[in-house]
């Protein structure tokens, strides 16, 4: 991409497990030099065996997305050692789960500064030389709940739909240096992020509907859940397709919800949150969205 000979360089971040570890094991396989950031490269030991197990190198970095000086000493140490990034994948993200009544404005600063933040201090790393070389991707991976207000998740949702459009200003902003910017959307995929992302603050007990309808969506999503090495092909071919698009859906419910979101009222989105009854909601879940969030 770069104009060179060798290998493309591509940094992707949160490449210790889910679709980052996929990811950074498939760009490898596919003939890029990969530079996985994690924050404990100790803690690394299952990423580590799995892409010796696929007969790649990875090359490791210790990075924290969340910290402006821990990202410019990784970024550093890239650059020094490949002179370059051809595509920059953020990936590294955390979950949040809350109503808005419930959540702390820390948690809001916590997750936006990881989901949001982060993907900024990496992007101004990398596009310096992308500019000087009017060539590079950036791949922000986001989420269905990118354009699709999840009930529950309100500092998640916040921080998925302020990286989508921070990803639309910055795709306006680069093209001229002829810089790519793609948006991964992806559903339900097996991933540890969901595994980790249990906790409903609930204190002060009247949204019991709420949090039990969010973990219904996930349940019913996990059932039917794709690997994230589908999302990790998904990536591949939005760096190096020749008819390039700004977002690309994937896994569990991503393409139909997204799809159906656009022709759903504001009143309609309203009606579906006072909906009484568990069974009520999932039916008109269900017309309105295409999916089917029953888990019977």
């Amino acid at each position: 991409m770069s104009g060179s000979t060798s290998s493309p360089i591509a940094v992707v971040t949160g490449a210790n497990s889910g679709i980052g570890r996929a990811t950074a094991i498939h760009l490898a396989s596919h003939g890029y030099r990969v530079y996985g950031t994690v924050r404990s490269v100790e803690r690394a030991t299952k990423a580590i065996s799995m892409s010796a197990e696929a007969g790649v190198t990875i090359e490791w970095i210790e990075l924290d997305i969340a910290d402006d000086a821990s990202v410019k000493d990784g970024f550093a140490q890239i650059l020094q050692h490949a002179g370059r990034v051809d595509v920059m994948v953020n990936n590294a993200g955390v979950g949040g789960n809350a109503v808005v009544e419930e959540c702390p404005t820390s948690l809001y600063q916590e997750v936006m500064n990881i989901n949001l933040c982060g993907a900024v201090r990496c992007i101004q790393e990398v596009l310096p030389g992308m500019r000087q070389r009017n060539s590079g991707c950036i791949i922000n991976v986001s989420s269905v709940v990118g354009r699709f207000a999840a009930l529950g998740q309100a500092p998640y949702v916040a921080s998925k739909w302020a990286l989508e459009a921070m990803s639309e200003a910055l795709a306006q902003e680069i093209a001229p240096f002829g810089i790519r910017v793609a948006i991964i959307e992806p559903g339900i995929t097996k991933s540890a992020i969901f595994a980790k992302n249990i906790d409903a603050p609930n204190s002060t007990g009247v949204y019991d509907a709420h949090y039990r309808r969010l973990f219904q969506f996930y349940a019913a999503g996990m059932a039917q859940s794709t690997q994230p090495t589908e999302v990790a092909q998904v990536i591949l071919q939005a760096i190096q397709t020749t008819t390039p698009q700004l977002r690309y859906p994937i896994s569990w419910g991503a393409e139909e919800m997204l799809s159906k979101r656009k022709d759903v009222s504001d009143a309609d989105w309203v009606a579906l949150g006072a909906i009484i009854k568990d069974s009520d909601y999932i039916t008109e879940f269900k017309r309105l969205f295409g999916v089917d969030i029953s888990t019977n």
